[in-house]
């Protein structure tokens, strides 16, 4: 399924992917930059740039409080920089005022994927996910269950991505971003 849920409102520049790790928000985030003709930001990687170190050791070190107020920042950062797509990171939809500043100035996309699926893809990444480290399976359903209802409150439109390529999603983005109010900062520099 997918949807054009919402009215981004006439505010709204920048594209933002959320859904939950492993939905490939950071895969095809530059993919839709390039259809877009946009600059991409991968929060996760802004993260670590301004703290000087990997997310797994941000969390190891000094835990997911420090890890969300740094991603506060950095999404609230890149949101002021160059109208860009966001690669979100999967809990940034957790605090409030995320929350606020995605739906204020963010034409947001939320990414679904079956949770097996999800883990078969996570399972053959390199990259550490502090969050599922004991039981990926019971952890992303967890997640799921707690998070669903906020990527639901922020999304203007929603893509199911099991069975498609990157560049398929990139493709029905771009055509769902069409038929979204507010949407039309990203698509005026859209790639013919």
């Amino acid at each position: 399924m997918h949807d054009a849920v919402g009215d981004a409102g006439d505010a709204r520049r920048h594209v933002a992917l959320v859904g939950l790790s492993g939905t490939g928000k950071s895969t095809v985030a530059p993919l839709l930059a390039e259809q877009l003709g946009l600059a991409v930001v991968d929060v996760d990687r802004e993260i670590e740039r301004s703290v000087g170190t990997t997310v797994s050791a941000l969390f190891d070190s000094k835990g997911e409080s420090a890890f969300r107020d740094a991603e506060s920042i950095a999404l609230a950062d890149s949101l002021d920089g160059p109208v860009s797509v966001l690669a979100t990171g999967g809990g940034a939809v957790l605090a409030p005022a995320n929350r606020r500043l995605l739906r204020e100035r963010t034409t947001v996309v939320w990414l679904r994927l079956d949770i097996d699926a999800i883990v078969d893809r996570l399972s053959r990444s390199t990259e550490a996910r502090p969050l599922l480290v004991q039981d990926p399976t019971a952890a992303l359903r967890s997640l799921a269950h707690e998070r669903e209802a906020l990527y639901r409150e922020v999304a203007d439109v929603v893509v199911d991505v099991d069975d498609m390529s990157p560049d398929d999603v990139a493709e029905v983005v771009v055509g769902l971003l069409r038929t979204v109010p507010g949407a039309s900062d990203a698509l005026d520099r859209a790639v013919p």
